[in-house]
């Protein structure tokens, strides 16, 4: 099997796991696979992407079926699991010509001091568990928002904020008194995350295994620009995002986030959202989940906006409705520009 290596923010992705365990790191796959039909750039793009699905723990049965379907690889759910396990998992994978390209964490609640601790392990857990896997990003959305906090419509988000800390001044435009208790959950959110993430960047570097802050309707980090500045404030190799394309669409165009988010983007979800009513300048509004075919998104407009940030990884499908088989085609159709 050929494995090529992926350079990211100039420096070598790599770990120690796969020695230990016989096989090659996470890092040191490429962004893609070693499925050479694939591995072509787009004459109308600067970059390649690479077509996932989404699964708790592959079967032979489904690797053969996403082989069959056109896919390079899948993205796992099962974080908490033996690094031994993962690796078999990993074997199985690698068999059908596939690849792990993430393990998919999702959501703690790292802004409850009571269970800061316990979810800051699990993510460890989660890294480890991703070397194994040989996927290079571990999926992770640090908290959410809850408790009836009077918030601003979506579209109405204007959220001002001091680049270097973060904090925030106004979530919208006007009177802001009736958001103050959301800006201090915002603010308190923010805090505790930044804690989380830096603790977890250590063991990130260790197991080559990057952290991808996915948005996500956690009603946290609302905008574009401030979700962006959340990412970058880092300023590490071994943190970025995890776009859905999809999510945060009723806040404003997947081309604005793409446009904002720019490098920081390590890998792409991609579900439909329909919007019914436009508002907003950003052109977010009210809608509701759809499929990606029947989505109210430019899918052309967002290829272009992704070759323009030279955007080269995977797109896993996060959602159902039709056959893998039709999932890839519509892919295909997605990642041509078409």
């Amino acid at each position: 099997m050929k494995i090529s290596r992926r350079v990211f923010g100039g420096v070598v992705l790599g770990g120690t796991l796969g020695a230990v365990l016989g096989g090659t790191s996470a890092g040191n796959f490429a962004a893609g696979t070693d499925n050479t039909e694939t591995d072509k750039i787009n004459p109308k793009f600067p970059s390649k992407i690479y077509k996932a699905r989404i699964t708790e723990l592959p079967t032979e049965k489904y690797c053969e079926q996403l082989k069959a379907a056109g896919y390079d690889g899948l993205e796992v759910t099962k974080w908490n699991i033996s690094p031994s396990e993962a690796f078999k998992v990993r074997q199985l994978v690698e068999g059908y010509g596939l690849r792990i390209h993430s393990l998919l964490r999702a959501w703690t609640d790292v802004n409850d001091s009571r269970k800061f601790e316990s979810d800051v392990k699990s993510v460890q857990t989660a890294l480890r568990a991703a070397a194994a896997y040989g996927a290079d990003t571990v999926l992770w959305v640090t908290c959410r928002a809850s408790g009836g906090l009077k918030m601003p419509e979506a579209w109405d988000f204007d959220v001002d904020f001091d680049p270097k800390t973060l904090k925030v001044k106004t979530v919208a435009q006007g009177d802001n008194s009736k958001y103050t208790q959301y800006i201090a959950a915002q603010d308190q959110a923010t805090e505790a995350s930044i804690r989380a993430i830096e603790s977890l960047i250590p063991i990130a570097a260790k197991e080559g295994v990057r952290i991808g802050l996915e948005n996500v309707w956690n009603n946290f980090w609302c905008t574009p620009k401030f979700f962006a500045a959340f990412c970058k404030y880092f300023d590490s190799t071994w943190v970025g995002s995890y776009l859905d394309l999809g999510n945060h669409t009723k806040y404003s165009r997947c081309e604005e986030w793409i446009k904002e988010l720019d490098k920081t983007i390590l890998k792409l979800h991609i579900k439909g959202y329909k919007i019914t009513e436009v508002k907003g300048k950003l052109g977010g509004g009210v809608g509701d989940w759809s499929k990606i075919d029947e989505a109210s998104i430019d899918w052309r407009s967002v290829r272009k906006a992704l070759a323009d940030v030279r955007y080269n990884g995977w797109m896993s499908v996060e959602e159902d409705g039709h056959s893998n088989e039709k999932y890839s085609e519509i892919l295909d159709k997605i990642i041509a520009g078409n």
